[in-house]
């Protein structure tokens, strides 16, 4: 049984000592490779490879950011009988996907239970999400975003750029500083679109959703669409006031993992949707597993059943 380990040398919550245990461990249950990724795209041409050569599972030892690396190269030639599994061992801040599939959050321990999988055959086959726009497309396992979120994101790559930390703390106030301070609150940009029903404009934000939770702050899942499943179709969060009262409402049934009882300011909340379209009437920043990919003035979300099998 052939496998690849892709690893990202700067996940932040593991160390060179920690990343040679796994692989040691990985190494006595399968013939392994190891690479670790040099750039950005590198995890996508190692898991594009992985599948021309043939390998039974690409492992991935890294953040939700080098997961969707890997899932694009993986899925580069679309959903196939020859894609090899995928597994994830938590390596980032957030680990939204291997959380979601029920992994440990320590590394060694979710080590323990891939090797369990693989010796079990344990599999699970799961839905992604795709998002498409300029002339570009990509795959997506937990959420994309449209808006402030997104503007969070880049707002941490920008200070991860300049050597600063990405702690639950940096992205709480940077989440407060946009929220508060930067974002437009004023003027919605965004309308959703949807096949037979009407459009619905001034929406200030689009939160898509193919799993729950949308993210976690420290050890507190984040969910605005707490529905959200890799068996169903996507789930939007999508406000039509950003008011502060809004706004307080919003975050706290995120935090309390519930659906909210009345319509905070006119929500769209959709569940299970096959298809939907963002559009901008300005340039608005768009974020895809929390990976930041520029400016869009309109995106295309669809829901892909069945497209990935993963060791659970």
């Amino acid at each position: 049984m052939r496998a690849l380990l892709v690893v990202n040398p700067r996940a932040t919550t593991t160390s060179p000592r920690v990343r040679e245990v796994i692989a040691h461990a990985l190494a006595s249950a399968v013939d392994l490779d190891v690479a670790e990724t040099l750039r950005r795209g590198h995890a996508s041409d190692l898991a594009r490879q992985a599948r021309r050569d043939g390998l039974d599972h690409v492992l991935v030892l890294g953040g939700d950011g080098t997961v969707n690396e890997v899932v694009n190269g993986l899925l580069a030639d679309g959903p196939g009988h020859d894609v090899p599994s995928l597994g994830t061992i938590p390596g980032g801040s957030a680990n939204v996907v291997a959380r979601a599939l029920g992994l440990p959050e320590d590394p060694v321990e979710a080590t323990g239970a891939v090797l369990e999988a693989i010796e079990d055959k344990r599999t699970r086959t799961i839905g992604l999400g795709t998002a498409s726009w300029d002339g570009q497309s990509r795959w997506f396992l937990c959420n994309a975003g449209l808006g402030v979120d997104a503007e969070i994101i880049h707002d941490m790559e920008k200070q991860r750029a300049e050597g600063k930390q990405a702690t639950p703390a940096r992205y709480f106030q940077t989440a407060v500083s946009h929220v508060v301070v930067k974002t437009e609150r004023r003027e919605p940009a965004l309308t959703v679109r949807r096949s037979g029903v009407p459009e619905v404009p001034g929406v200030f934000l689009a939160i898509v959703q193919n799993c729950s939770p949308w993210t976690y702050l420290g050890p507190f899942p984040v969910e605005p669409c707490p529905g959200a499943s890799f068996d169903t179709g996507l789930d939007l969060f999508a406000p039509r006031s950003f008011a502060t009262v809004h706004a307080a409402g919003h975050a706290l049934n995120m935090l309390l993992r519930r659906r909210p009882v009345f319509p905070f300011g006119g929500l769209l909340s959709l569940h299970d949707q096959s298809e939907l379209v963002v559009e901008a009437s300005r340039p608005t920043l768009l974020q895809i597993d929390g990976d930041a990919a520029g400016p869009t003035t309109a995106v295309t979300f669809r829901s892909v059943p069945q497209a990935l099998t993963v060791l659970v």
